[in-house]
Parts: structure tokens; sequence; C-alpha cells
């Protein structure tokens, strides 16, 4: 008896659409379907994290009539699994032949030539196949606490390396979830949104000393949560108290928050990129451990993370200072590490870099390059970091801007002149409009 012909089908299938089960359905005539299931990282490596954890749409695609298996695609490229199953068929529709899946197409024609399989394309039909759409639907409804804390833990996993923007307001929040370039074939946007004390403060006409608490910062962050579906990384200077710090936690856990960073600092505050030595005393060890310890047992879920800021190459305490912080943060509990620092280039950065990664115990590492921001990310990536900040840019932005329109404004005694550098009002009302 002649065994069942083998049909493979890989899909990413965060959001299931009548595209998809075309493709499943026109595989099914020719035989047991295989889906390849991309995994979290795969579909990071060329477009935004799918809303859907890999269990979860292996769930939904195991459900579906006619998939007889589902296995794991570890990668965009299908020849991994091509040469394990080796398929008669391997059907995708036709949508491939261009852009950044090109060259996988042809890798695929090229495997099955070894074994005189076949590729099927079943016509792509646009209106029948708007992922793009779905997903817009879907930021437009928002999402959960719950499904938004989880989410930069997800990212950490998937990427070689996540973007975080500041934003000090909704616009700023909107902008991020929105924005993105091809570049390279592939789809770049920001993963998430940083909160810095910074530009939340100087937004708010205040000097960034301390003077905007908790309650202040989470009604900016009520508008800024409606603005996108992206997970939030929030600035939570040295944490209060140790007393304190655990109802700081609760309270962002709330709110879907995924991460605050506190630094090793004590005192009055004073931003550390300010042009002096040691703004503040730098706590003991022992103490900001203790504080660590504190908040993570003051969770409710786990979720959010708790990351230690260190200090030391900020204020001349050393490499050594910074290594051995770093170990004993993480045995405190600490679930990330930000190393800081305010020189011009990367170098002591990239050098704690080469020290951590010797580390038997590790946490994801985070680096802020605002002084050294000559460094690519790819540079950062590849010396160990996880998540890169890119901590106050969007106000630094926009000040300029705005003195600049104020200013033409008082020498011409009119506002003509900035017309052709400002955004259309038609453009501005449409930003949240519903009726576009």
């Amino acid at each position: 008896m002649n065994r069942p012909k083998k049909v493979y089908v890989g899909m990413a299938a965060d959001l299931i659409h009548p595209g998809h089960l075309i493709v499943i359905s026109e595989a099914r005539k020719l035989g047991d379907v295989t889906i390849g299931l991309l995994t979290d990282r795969a579909i990071a490596s060329y477009k935004r994290l799918p809303f859907l954890s890999f269990e979860q749409r292996k769930a939904v695609i195991q459900n579906i009539k006619g998939v007889s298996n589902v296995v794991l695609q570890n990668t965009l490229d299908y020849v991994p699994n091509l040469m394990k199953l080796k398929p008669d068929y391997v059907v995708h529709s036709d949508d491939w032949k261009t852009g950044i899946q090109k060259e996988t197409r042809q890798r695929v024609i090229d495997t099955l030539a070894l074994w005189d399989g076949k590729l099927v394309e079943p016509k792509y039909d646009r209106s029948l196949s708007s992922s793009t759409k779905l997903n817009m639907a879907l930021r437009e409804a928002g999402t959960t606490p719950e499904i938004r804390m989880k989410r930069l833990r997800r990212l950490i996993d998937s990427k070689s390396i996540v973007t975080l923007l500041e934003a000090h307001n909704g616009l700023g929040a909107h902008i991020i979830e929105n924005a993105r370039v091809n570049y390279g074939g592939m789809i770049k946007e920001f993963d998430g949104v940083w909160i810095s004390s910074l530009t939340d403060s100087a937004a708010k006409g205040k000097p960034d000393t301390g003077t905007i608490d908790l309650t202040s910062k989470v009604d900016t962050l009520g508008y800024m949560l409606e603005a996108t579906t992206k997970p939030f990384v929030v600035d939570g200077d040295n944490g209060g108290s140790i007393e304190h710090f655990p109802y700081q936690v609760r309270t962002l856990e709330r709110h879907g928050i995924s991460a605050i960073i506190i630094e090793d600092k004590i005192g009055s505050k004073k931003n550390s990129l300010l042009e002096t030595k040691m703004a503040q005393e730098q706590d003991s060890i022992k103490d900001f451990s203790r504080k660590i310890s504190a908040g993570k047992r003051g969770q409710v879920t786990g979720d959010l993370m708790v990351v230690a800021r260190i200090e030391s190459l900020i204020g001349n305490a050393g490499m050594n200072d910074a290594v051995k912080r770093a170990r004993a943060y993480i045995d405190a509990g600490a679930d990330g590490i930000m190393i800081h620092s305010k020189a011009k280039t990367p170098a002591e950065i990239l050098e704690f870099c080469k020290r951590y990664s010797k580390f038997k115990r590790k946490a994801p590492l985070f680096a802020v390059p605002s002084t050294y921001s000559g460094v690519k990310e790819d540079e950062l990536a590849k010396a160990g970091v996880n998540v890169v900040i890119y901590a106050n840019h969007l106000l630094r932005a926009a000040y300029p801007a705005m003195l600049n329109a104020a200013e033409s404004i008082l020498t011409n005694g009119r506002a003509h002149e900035l017309e052709e550098t400002s955004l259309p009002i038609k453009d501005l009302l449409n930003i949240f409009s519903k009726e576009k």
C-alpha cells in the first residue's frame, strides 16, 4: 500500500485568517499535513513579536481540521526541518516570491530538488489574508496588564537585542507604537517604552531631583498605556526605602508594567549624568541587595522584572566594584542588571560585558548609550547586552523644535514661516481620530 504523501507548511499563525485556512486546505488535498510553527525567535528575526505565545499558537493550529502534526520551526529558514522530514510537498502562498522571504523560498526549491519534492503556491489573496489589518485592529483595541507585563521577558528570550525608547506622554507612546522602517527587507520597530524620571520631570517643568513621585508618574502612565500595546519599563530612581519599595512594585504590577529599574544610590537625588563628581552616595551592597529581595518578595505574580542599576562606573568606584555588585545583586534576586556609564566611548561598558559574560549565573543585561551614543546596537548585542534604552531622545528632539517655533513666531510676528516644517493641522486632527 502506498504511504500518504508528506506535506509541509511553515507559518507563524499568530492571528489566524482565511488565508491560512486556504493554504491548509490546499495542503490537505496533497497528503498528511505537518505545520512547521515558527517560534517567537524565528518571527522576531524579521517582524514584530507575535501577540500569542508559541504554546497558544500551537494549541490553535493543532485543532484546525486537516493538520496531522505540528513541529517547531526555529528559524525563518525551512531547510533544517525539510532535511529531517523530507516532505513530498511544501505549500506556501505565492506572496513570498519577493521581499524578505525571497531567498528563503529559493532555498526551499533547492532543497526539495534533492528528493524530487515540489513547491505548491496557492494564489495569495490580500483581501482574505490581511494580518496587517488584524494587527492594527488588535493594537487599537489595546491589551491587558497581564499580557503586557509578560511581553518584555518574551522579547528578551526571542531577540538578539531589545530596544526601548523614552516617552513622556501619550503622543510619544503613540509614536513608539507606530514607528517602523524597512531595513534590509526586515520591518524594524521599537520593542517597548522607557519611562524616564528625567524626561517625566522635565515635561512637567520640574528638575530631576525626585520631585515627581510615583503617584504622579502613574497618572502619566495612564495616558500612555492607552496609546500602545508595547511593554513599559519604569525608572524607579533608587526605589525609596526598603519598606516602601515592595508597594511601588505592586502598584506597577497592577498596571501591567514589565520592569522597574532601581539604582544603587542613596541620599537626595541628582542625575547621574551631571558633569560633576558622584552626585549621590552609592548604597552598600548589603543594603541594596536587601532592597532587591524585598521588592521580589512583594510581588504578586513574579512577572514584573526588578532590574538593578549599577552606578560604580559613574562614581569612579571602578570595574571590580561593578562586577562584584552585579554578582551580589543577581544572588539577591535581581531579574536584570543595568550597567551605567557617562563615558564618551563604550569602552568601559564593553569591558564590563566581557567580564559579565564569564558569570556562571547571569540575568539579562541592560545598557543606556546616552553619552556613548556612537555605539551600534549590533556591537552591544555581540558583547552580550540584551536590552538597549534610548533614554531621553524624544524629549531632547522635541525641545529645540518647540523653542524654534516659539522664537520664529516672536521674530516674524506670524506663524507662516513654520508651515513647511510643521505637521499639517489635518494630520494632527487625524492622529487619534477614528474617522480617517
